[in-house]
């Protein structure tokens, strides 16, 4: 999996803990298809991880790294080109960790690329290099993204590339941001080719839509419909009054409620709760706020009110659906140290 770096253009792949293969295969088969389609070694990378082992991806398979971070950032000082860091995360939320987030500020006094895939975006933003920079956040991650990081100027994008720092929100995102690294190198020519090669069918753009649009998403076509529903997804926080919403749809209130109900099965007022209440379904299993905090994030004036409109949706309350999150965490952490063991027996 490895290659040699002979070449100028050179990459280096930190993988935290619970990352994705499928994120970053995406990234390094882009760069594995340039080499063939360009007819030589462009581009070389190596692997890294915290203290050398093996990394554990999301689904618990192990992949062996060059050297541990203390050893990458001994070589980083000494190389006189810095290359490109890439950080590939995953679902996971990635806890802190200082050794790594000063080797990134170092690589950025040293002029070095930065990439984040996932939720490897979360070590960029605590290294202090996304403030005021736009970057790409998964929208599972993007509520608890955003209430931790005021400065930085979060986007639910496929990908973004601002001030020599780039990130996407992975899945299939890294591929279409490798291949705009790629054609910046070598041409538009060569990034088509790539695609075809993978049966691509196009190449994304900075700043698309990491979601399906609405029409898509959610099986309907009626624009006024969509023009209520992107008003709602867009003020959850300080949700609107709903007789706001009706006057720029040119219906009335009875004809939207007949709309809803036919279209989405619920009145708007409910759909709008359901709305919020997701988002604080998000924000308790990807995040550590408090409750009350989420609660305000999502629109609820009181806690109690929350925690009271939650178990009716959910079945639950808030408390124990972040427990029952831990746990599976927990279990799924408990499998991983299991199969490293048997890999090293």
């Amino acid at each position: 999996m490895q290659q040699p770096c002979t070449q100028a253009r050179h990459f280096t792949f930190y993988l935290l803990d619970g990352f994705t293969l499928h994120g970053f295969s995406a990234a390094i088969e882009a760069l594995r298809l340039a080499n063939d389609v360009a007819g030589r070694p462009v581009y070389g990378w190596h692997l890294v991880a915290a203290d050398g082992a093996p990394a554990v991806s999301s689904c618990g398979t192990g992949i062996p790294v060059a050297a541990p971070l203390s050893a990458e950032r001994n070589r980083f000082g000494r190389d006189a080109d810095p290359g490109f860091i890439v950080i590939c995360g995953g679902r996971k939320k990635p806890s802190a960790d200082r050794a790594l987030e000063a080797w990134l500020r170092s690589g950025a006094r040293s002029n070095a690329r930065l990439a984040g895939l996932g939720g490897g975006v979360y070590c960029l933003a605590r290294a202090g290099l996304l403030d005021e920079r736009r970057c790409a956040v998964h929208w599972e991650h993007f509520p608890d993204f955003s209430e931790r990081f005021f400065i930085a100027d979060p986007r639910q994008t496929a990908f973004e590339i601002d001030g020599g720092i780039y990130t996407c929100a992975g899945g299939n995102a890294p591929f279409d941001m490798f291949l705009h690294i790629i054609e910046e190198d070598l041409g538009r020519d060569v990034a088509t080719r790539i695609c075809e090669a993978a049966l691509c069918e196009r190449l994304r753009e900075t700043g698309e839509r990491q979601r399906l649009p609405l029409q898509a998403r959610l099986g309907i076509d009626n624009p006024l419909l969509i023009r209520v529903i992107e008003k709602m997804e867009a003020n959850l926080a300080e949700p609107l009054k709903l007789a706001d919403m009706w006057p720029s749809t040119g219906l009335s209130r009875r004809q939207i409620e007949r709309l809803f109900r036919r279209e989405m099965g619920r009145t708007p007022a409910r759909y709008y709760l359901d709305l919020r209440l997701e988002r604080a379904h998000l924000l308790l299993i990807t995040s550590s706020l408090q409750v009350i905090e989420i609660a305000v994030a999502c629109g609820f004036s009181t806690a109690s009110h929350f925690s009271r409109t939650y178990r009716e949706r959910y079945g639950l309350t808030p408390q124990r659906s972040r427990l029952n999150e831990m746990e599976r965490l927990r279990a799924g952490n408990d499998r991983k140290v299991v199969m490293a063991e048997l890999r090293v027996a």
